[in-house]
């Protein structure tokens, strides 16, 4: 047994690390939860897939069509047998008869309750049994005492029938009640073949299952060094991770600080750089604008000044023409005068209505907004961002001595890989499994070499099973034949004594089959209850609750073997009793195809932590970790070109700008009227007057002031769109623009000094998690090789499918096909009975009488024989007083031969 043990204990060396550590990090992480981030997630390592074992077996076993009766059988014995599995009962027996069953011992009140208990669960058997048991004592005996009464022509032995009315469906009834207890009786040693042939089928299939069960425990003994192997090359793994970002420390701790400073620098930074929610480019864009929206208010400005003076005197020129016009003599005339009155009142309109001149001018704004923009205000924010992002150069810098000692920890690494090497190799793998596999196969051949001696014995089986069901099968012979000849030989207009051959023969057999029946079925009934005890039984105490796994929480039960030994199979493996291991949660690890390792709680036994601390988790590796140092006090986010910048942007004078001059200005029109709707009007006025000089005067004055309009309105109305557009925009970009100033400079300002005074803790903070990562790729391969060694490594599926075969071969195999044999079998014996009743009462419709019952017919007197039926059902005749022919001649086999008849 020393194989296994090392074999046990070589499936210990892979477990993670220790509880302790585990409960200290979790401590430590409740207490810095407060004043610390959670450290970022380890990156995962990928170490494959621990190679497979394939297992062939599949324990689960589906009786098709003989399952029905399986299921009718357990149906029964749930009647039988409705408690529930007397656990504590059993466990209380065992412990009372730990050293051995006395007679005195039962006597004691205790032993007396508990074998109330057990009457009182088996109470259904016992009935059934005592049923059995006396069946089997009465049956011989009044099948004697039933055979001595018809010696002595009682009991039926009367060879006389008598003659009744009813005698045609008394017959009928007895036919069709023999009939069908027959074809019940078929059913039943149907039903008893079935399970026997059942048993000889499955024995077959059992060979399948040790086949399969040997093959896969191969399978687990060949497969557990590879995958051993496999767990200790996987340390590779997680070491060149380590080796790999320890050399490229730069970038990844860098990175790291980098990236959690810029949490907190990074919205500073874009709060300088942006002008209404925009970042560094849409800030500078903001300043263009700004600079084109004073440009376009300046030049619009100047438009609209320039525009204003041409169309003043445009305005005045046509203003005095047509006053002329209207001076001629044809606006004297009565019909006339009145619309030139109408135009002349109308002349005033045609004036300039905004006035520009007033307005103040921009172009110190201007000139201060290009002085700002002359500044690369981009380039020095993208300094002092080059700056923070230079991050993982500085960190390299400053870490130059982890990298030099990077030889120094590859050695480090590679002897704790050598260390985990050598451990594996502690024990003699290859030669226990090889001397198991060994053991296998001598075991197989073993089995098979019993293969021909079981089919022997499961061929006597089968024959003595069959014999017995030949001896119903002999009776149900008897009965049909008896039924064919008597049904085929009957006729109805012969007599009881004059019955044909073929009739008599079939009254006959049917009085053999009674003989056989009462011969057999004291022999059946013996075969019957006895199987039904023993079968009945085991299928409630052993199958049932092996099934539903009550059977494991006996075995289980603490202190139940030995009353110093708590529990029983650590135990008998590992000679330690106190461990909490059970057959129960061993069987339902290996149902899971869990690993060895967890279904047998090797931990218990080889405590594979102190080993990982000494190796993997060392204070050397510690040391060449914390020494790890890196300082960002000279770190500057914005230089004071760029602050200058910033405040000389806020003070250029863009709010100082008097919007709500230049607003009322553009929102009134350029000129009184709508010089368009005055043309229209004074060309409708023209053709009110007569055809002539007149009229052509004012339509060209209509004309002209078209022109005008077109000239000089419309753009001065586009440089008032502008102009409008530019003095909002400004207006909109000027409202806050110094508290955004102040804000953005604040912000960098704290950010900043964020990185000059808390860059130390961020340090610190990311320091520790880049350790904690490098150790992470250790823990994660420990985790895998816990996780792997419980669901991956030496799976002990096998060792449940050995269970479940067993279960499978003992109980569906065999318990089941034993019972459903007795339970067709003893539903034979007991149809026999009536079979029996049937048969001989039916014998006498068949068989040749020696007597029958005559009828006088009274000549003398002219007067015949009447036959009247008595409350009894006896025929008589009692029109002659010596006629009764029952009385004068009960031997005779035909009439008497009198004179007068």
């Amino acid at each position: 047994m020393l194989w296994t043990r090392w074999l046990v204990l070589l499936l210990c060396w892979g477990s993670t690390s220790g509880e302790q550590q585990a409960d200290e990090a979790r401590v430590e992480s409740r207490v810095d939860s407060r004043r610390q981030r959670s450290p970022p997630p380890v990156e995962p390592l990928d170490f494959g897939f621990v190679p497979a074992a394939v297992y062939d077996t599949h324990a689960y076993y589906e009786p098709g069509a003989v399952g029905i009766l399986f299921h009718v059988v357990h149906a029964f014995l749930y009647v039988i047998q409705p408690n529930s599995f007397p656990k504590d009962l059993i466990i209380k027996v065992i412990q009372q008869n730990m050293g051995g069953i006395k007679i005195e011992e039962w006597r004691k009140p205790e032993n007396v309750v508990l074998l109330l208990q057990m009457i009182h669960y088996e109470v259904g058997f016992l009935i059934c049994a005592t049923i059995g048991v006396t069946f089997l004592i009465l049956t011989p005996i009044i099948g004697m005492c039933f055979c001595v009464c018809r010696c002595c022509e009682n009991c039926g032995g009367e060879m006389h029938q008598r003659q009744r009315k009813n005698i045609d469906c008394q017959r009928g009834f007895y036919t069709a009640s023999l009939i069908a207890t027959s074809i019940f009786i078929v059913l039943g040693v149907l039903i008893a073949y079935a399970a026997n042939h059942n048993v000889s089928t499955q024995i077959k299939s059992t060979r399948r299952l040790i086949n399969t069960n040997m093959r896969d425990l191969k399978t687990f003994a060949n497969n557990t060094p590879a995958q051993i192997d496999y767990l200790t090359a996987q340390y590779t793994t997680a070491k060149n991770k380590v080796l790999s970002d320890l050399d490229n420390i730069g970038p990844l701790l860098g990175g790291r600080i980098h990236s959690q400073l810029e949490k907190e620098v990074v919205p500073s930074l874009d709060t300088a750089l942006r002008m209404a929610g925009a970042k560094v480019e849409n800030a500078i864009k903001a300043m263009r604008e700004t600079k084109e929206a004073l440009e376009n208010v300046n030049s619009s400005l100047e438009v609209l000044q320039e525009g204003t003076g041409m169309l003043q005197a445009s305005l005045s020129g046509e203003r005095a023409s047509l006053s002329n016009t209207l001076s001629d003599p044809a606006c004297t005339n009565g019909a006339v005068s009145h619309t030139c009155n109408t135009i002349r009142s109308t002349l005033s309109q045609l004036g300039i209505n905004a006035d520009f001149s007033t307005l103040p001018d921009v172009t110190r704004a201007l000139e201060n907004v290009k002085t700002v923009l002359k500044t690369d205000l981009s380039n020095i924010v993208q300094k002092g961002y080059s700056s923070f992002n230079d991050t993982p150069n500085l960190v390299k810098e400053q870490t130059k001595n982890i990298v030099s000692a990077l030889p120094r920890v590859k050695g480090m690494l590679d002897k704790i890989g050598i260390e985990i090497n050598s451990f594996s190799k502690m024990f003699p793998v290859e030669p226990s499994l090889v001397n198991f596999t060994i053991f296998l196969s001598d075991g197989q051949k073993t089995i098979e070499s019993y293969y021909p001696q079981i089919d022997q014995m499961d061929f006597y089986r089968w024959v003595g099973c069959v014999a017995v069901l030949c001896m119903v099968v002999l009776v149900l012979a008897f009965n049909f034949l008896g039924l064919l000849c008597g049904t085929c030989g009957y006729d109805k207009q012969a007599t009881p004594t004059t019955r044909g051959c073929l009739s008599n023969t079939g009254g006959n057999l049917l009085m053999a089959g009674v003989g056989f029946s009462f011969i057999f079925v004291w022999v059946l009934m013996g075969i019957v209850t006895t199987l039904f005890v023993v079968g009945g039984n085991v299928e409630k105490m052993m199958c049932e609750p092996l099934a539903n796994r009550q059977l494991f929480k006996i075995i289980d039960t603490p202190f139940l073997v030995h009353p110093a030994k708590k529990n029983f199979l650590p135990g008998m493996l590992f000679q330690n009793p106190n461990i909490d291991l059970t057959l129960g949660s061993m069987y339902r690890d290996c149902y899971e195809n869990n690993g060895l390792y967890h279904s047998l709680q090797l931990e218990t036994m080889f405590n594979i932590n102190s080993f990982l601390n000494r190796t993997v988790y060392n204070r050397d590796l510690a040391k060449v970790f914390e020494s790890v140092q890196v300082d960002l006090h000279d770190i500057t986010l914005l230089e004071q070109a760029g602050r200058d910048s910033l405040i000389n942007f806020a003070n250029s004078g863009v709010g100082n700008i008097d919007y709500e001059a230049y607003l009322a200005e553009v929102t009134k029109g350029v000129t009184l009227v709508d010089l368009l709707s005055f043309s229209t009007d004074l060309e409708a006025q023209a053709d009110q007057t007569p055809r002539g000089a007149l009229e052509n005067a004012l339509k060209g004055h209509a004309s002209s002031i078209r022109q005008i309009h077109r000239e000089h309105v419309v753009p001065m109305e586009q440089a008032m769109s502008t102009l409008s557009q530019s003095i909002k925009q400004l207006q909109r970009m000027s409202s806050d623009l110094p508290v955004k100033v102040t804000n953005i400079l604040s912000a960098i300002d704290a950010a900043e000094y964020l990185i000059t005074h808390n860059a130390s803790h961020v340090v610190k903070q990311e320091t520790k998690g880049y350790t904690q990562s490098l150790v992470g790729y250790f823990k994660q391969y420990t985790e895998w090789v816990k996780n792997s060694l419980t669901s991956e490594v030496a799976q002990c599926k096998p060792i449940s499918n050995i269970v479940d075969s067993m279960e499978i071969v003992a109980c569906s195999f065999v318990v089941d096909s034993v019972n459903t044999f007795w339970f067709g079998l003893g539903g034979c014996c007991i149809l026999l009975i009536p079979s029996i009743i049937f048969s001989i009462k039916l014998a006498k419709y068949y068989r040749r009488m020696d007597t029958e019952d005559v009828f006088e017919d009274m000549g003398n007197t002219g007067n015949h024989g009447e036959q009247v039926c008595d409350i009894h059902g006896d025929l008589a005749v009692v029109s002659s007083p010596y006629c009764d022919t029952l009385t004068r001649f009960p031997r005779a086999s035909a009439p008497p031969s009198y004179a007068d008849w």
